[in-house]
């Protein structure tokens, strides 16, 4: 796709409709409107490398609240508000009132007159509905326990550039059926992607997200399929996706987990199952030697940085679509 030439060819690939929305998780996006995110996505990308300027959010200023230690999202939004012309504004929640007790529909209401939008980064996914029921401007979940709707658009993002299509591509998620796992699952299914999901017992994706996913797949024609065998999720798969065995607020189980997840490791054998032009994912951090090993996330089939800069891109997105 070639770069744009003028600032309205970008502005027509804008999604109006999304203007003033929340964006708390993946599926409150229909699949045209994420089709429209991610080409958008593109757009800014190339305009970005080419280096031309388009600068949409020029006065609009993005408070940042971070409960969870931050490194891709609180780097990628505050350049993303930068290059669109805006300010992103860092608030550490345990220095708001929020620390001290104060309702969240109060800071909702008051962070309302001050700033565009909010992106939060924080433990209960409940509380980010509840400041996004109560704020006048957008919410945008940077991740919740539940949900990580940016890190799953922008791994849409990199499959559609690696593999030059979505609907069809055979992606195989290996672990926790965490936050990261939720979001990716839905936006599979909504986008056609076939996935395939293995968990060990226990830590299996919540029934009712794949009852969720179930009912995207049937109207997109994604094949979904939930298993405990990791060999039989990646059999032909086309890209292979992990993350962390113990995520953020869980670090009292990691003992067990690493005993649970021991055989659930990409490495090379498992990744001989794969296409041989696999791409392997992972959206950051990573444990090299526990979830994958350094001969895979280092090697040929790695775009997992190519995926923590698409998170930039979408972001940007996002804000363009909202603001």
């Amino acid at each position: 796709m070639e770069p744009a030439k003028t600032l309205e060819a970008c502005q027509e690939l804008k999604p109006s409709a999304l203007k003033g929305r929340d964006v708390l998780r993946i599926d409150e996006f229909r699949p045209d409107e994420l089709q429209g995110l991610l080409q958008l996505a593109l757009r800014l990308k190339q305009w970005q490398k080419s280096g031309e300027a388009y600068q949409p959010l020029k006065g609009k200023t993005l408070g940042m609240i971070f409960d969870k230690a931050s490194t891709r999202t609180r780097v990628s939004f505050e350049v993303g508000m930068y290059q669109l012309g805006g300010t992103a504004m860092y608030l550490n929640g345990k220095e708001l009132q929020l620390g001290r007790g104060e309702p969240i529909r109060d800071t909702a209401r008051v962070l309302s007159r001050y700033l565009d939008a909010i992106m939060i980064r924080t433990f209960s996914h409940q509380d980010v509905e509840e400041l996004a029921a109560y704020a006048d401007i957008p919410i945008i979940n940077g991740l919740t326990d539940l949900f990580h709707p940016c890190q799953a658009l922008a791994d849409m993002l990199t499959i559609l550039e690696h593999r030059g299509k979505l609907k069809g591509v055979k992606l195989a998620y290996i672990g926790d059926g965490n936050n990261v796992a939720n979001s990716l699952v839905l936006a599979a299914a909504l986008l056609g992607v076939d996935v395939r999901v293995a968990a060990p017992a226990g830590y299996e994706l919540d029934e009712a997200i794949v009852k969720q996913a179930e009912s995207y797949a049937s109207e997109s024609g994604s094949r979904l399929l939930f298993t405990r065998d990791p060999e039989q999720a990646v059999h032909g798969a086309e890209a292979i996706y992990t993350d962390v065995w113990t995520s953020m607020g869980f670090e009292a189980e990691n003992e067990q987990r690493l005993k649970d997840f021991a055989d659930y490791q990409v490495n090379e054998r498992l990744t001989r199952l794969a296409d041989p032009s696999y791409i392997f994912l992972h959206c950051l951090p990573a444990h090299r030697g526990e979830e994958v090993t350094s001969e895979v996330i280092d090697g040929a089939n790695s775009v997992v940085f190519d995926q923590a800069e698409n998170r930039l891109h979408v972001q940007k997105a996002i804000l363009t679509a909202v603001l």
